[in-house]
């Protein structure tokens, strides 16, 4: 293997071209999606807890 293939690998390993950069943040803002649904998730299920405790203790 030349150093020419493995410096060629590194460039297309890194997010220095347009492509890997989409990539990369859609990966990113997937997650961060993903991380958002949860968490409304489980604030939603926290509400419906408080509610069915409230509507019990009265």
């Amino acid at each position: 293997m030349s150093i020419f293939e493995i410096s060629k690998k590194t460039i297309k390993m890194g997010r220095n071209n347009p492509k890997n950069i989409k990539a990369h943040n859609d990966k990113l803002h997937k997650e961060q999606a993903k991380e958002k649904a949860k968490k409304n998730a489980r604030a939603e299920k926290l509400k419906e807890i408080q509610r069915k405790f409230n509507e019990s203790k009265q």
